[in-house]
């Protein structure tokens, strides 16, 4: 095992790899930048390294610094989280050839799947069933990319071969719109991942995104640990995730955890990852992406399940044995997560600002993994996730409350923050049902505009309702001369 742990991130996941750390006797070096010396990882680490100023940029995605923070330190290995440096295969390479342990798969694996077009190979290799699309990158000619379309059938969606988290990706339903969107998602690629390579897919505008849980050690034991549902998505960005799926049935879980252990197997997979699928109406699913780290959802399959998946992301990096099997991954009630944004709740805008009052909310079966405190300032330069608030019944019904009742008692004063949002959808009949896809936060705000219209317009119907009442009477007539119109 790990005598010493750097973590190359920052927040909430920090603090749960720290947490974890202790919990197996090993101790911990914090990184941060020049505005994070205050806080809370930094606080509860062993050790702690700046490694740059606010630009993550120089910091958190400063590979050179973040190596030499682990040598000077003493650091057997590194957890990079999810986000800035998890998914960069050349910081695993880098990392593994100074002789120190990235906790994750190696560094192939990653470049492999972090290419989109190139997973898709490896998955239709493996057996998996995948999107229909583009075979490989799109040319730079425009009239071969319209011909590749028309193949593909419309709608489509461009995605950047490099992405995710909904950046490099566009939804295009005509012909019309090809050519600007091909180029918009190129450009925008370019920018957040510097790599501008695109690729087409089918569009399925009712669907659900349903991800398996997997993970394998380096004996060959590979293990799915069910299904979570990430349908709640805002420009596809998960906002709130549940595990199991309400529409999920034991066959489809079967079928669904077997495609996500071949696709794990067909690249030789190690450690901690996630298949993600698509789910259409008829329960046909796809492969979208396999994400090669462990997820921000990962503490709903955690509730559930009873694993603790970050302990097991280091005890396979440490060379040992998955600790259960396949027959011994039991699911256990209904978990939710939401995740706690420092935005405006309707327009999404970030609200970084100082923390005047924070209350996390308690009570069996409530979790909290939160990096937040009383007078700490959230930054504008990093994400906006500021808390994730995940909840555990025996039913959905009653996680549904449950999650409810704890976001009511959270108090976040001096920043706000998308938990108006969450209450809101917790209320809604079409949520309550779990028959909703990935268009249901679009056509929630369509419903939620309808209502605020209808609420307007009553009290004006109503002071209108007594001159409509009874038959209408006729008009007195005039004795008065009617005046001539003026001429225009």
């Amino acid at each position: 095992m790990f005598d010493k742990i750097l973590i190359a991130n920052r927040g909430e996941i920090a603090i749960r790899v720290i947490r974890a750390c202790k919990e197996l006797g090993i101790k911990t070096v914090a990184v941060c930048s020049e505005i994070d010396q205050d806080a809370l990882h930094v606080l509860f680490a062993d050790e702690r390294v700046c490694v740059g100023p606010a630009d993550n940029s120089l910091s958190y995605r400063n590979i050179p610094n973040i190596v030499s923070a682990a040598s000077v330190t003493g650091a057997s290995a590194i957890h990079p989280g999810y986000g800035f440096l998890a998914e960069n295969p050349r910081f695993a390479e880098i990392v593994e050839s100074c002789g120190i342990k990235f906790i994750g798969p190696d560094h192939a694996t990653i470049s492999d799947m972090g290419d989109k077009a190139r997973a898709k190979e490896l998955m239709i290799k493996a057996g998996v069933p995948v999107v229909p699309g583009s075979q490989g990158l799109l040319p730079d000619d425009d009239a071969e990319v319209t011909r590749i379309a028309r193949d593909v059938g419309y709608p489509l969606m461009v995605k950047a071969s490099a992405g995710g988290g909904g950046r490099g990706m566009r939804v295009v339903t005509d012909e019309n719109k090809l050519i600007d969107s091909v180029n918009a998602a190129r450009k925008e690629a370019l920018g957040a991942f510097g790599d501008g390579s695109v690729y087409l897919e089918r569009f399925f505008a009712l669907s659900r995104h349903v991800e398996i849980q997997v993970i394998a050690d380096h004996y060959g034991n590979c293990v799915h640990l069910g299904e979570r549902d990430c349908s709640v998505q805002r420009r596809n960005q998960k906002l709130i995730e549940e595990s199991p799926s309400p529409i999920v049935t034991p066959e489809l879980r079967k079928k669904m955890g077997d495609a996500a252990l071949k696709a794990a197997r067909g690249v030789n997979y190690k450690n901690a990852g996630t298949v993600e699928f698509l789910v259409d109406l008829e329960g046909n699913f796809y492969f979208i992406e396999m994400n090669t780290r462990i997820q921000v959802e990962h503490p709903v399959t955690e509730m559930v399940t009873g694993v603790d998946l970050i302990k097991e992301q280091i005890r396979v990096a440490a060379g040992e044995k998955l600790s259960f099997t396949q027959e011994q991954v039991k699911f256990n009630g209904h978990a939710i997560e939401c995740r706690i944004n420092a935005e405006d709740p309707r327009t999404f805008m970030p609200s970084p600002g100082i923390i005047s009052w924070y209350h996390p909310p308690g009570g069996p079966g409530v979790r909290v993994d939160s990096a937040a405190y009383t007078n700490y300032a959230v930054p504008p330069q990093y994400d906006s996730m500021v808390a994730k608030v995940i909840v555990h019944g025996d039913t959905r019904d009653e996680a549904i409350a449950k999650m409810h009742r704890a976001l009511e008692e959270t108090v976040l004063d001096g920043i706000r923050t998308t938990i108006p949002l969450y209450l809101d959808i917790l209320r809604d009949p079409v949520f309550q049902s779990g028959r909703y896809t990935t268009r249901y936060l679009e056509e929630f705000f369509a419903r939620q505009r309808e209502q605020e219209l209808a609420a307007a317009l009553e009290p004006i119907e109503a002071n209108a309702a007594p001159a409509r009442k009874g038959p209408r009477k006729p008009a007195a007539k005039s004795s008065a001369k009617k005046r001539p119109r003026p001429a225009v």
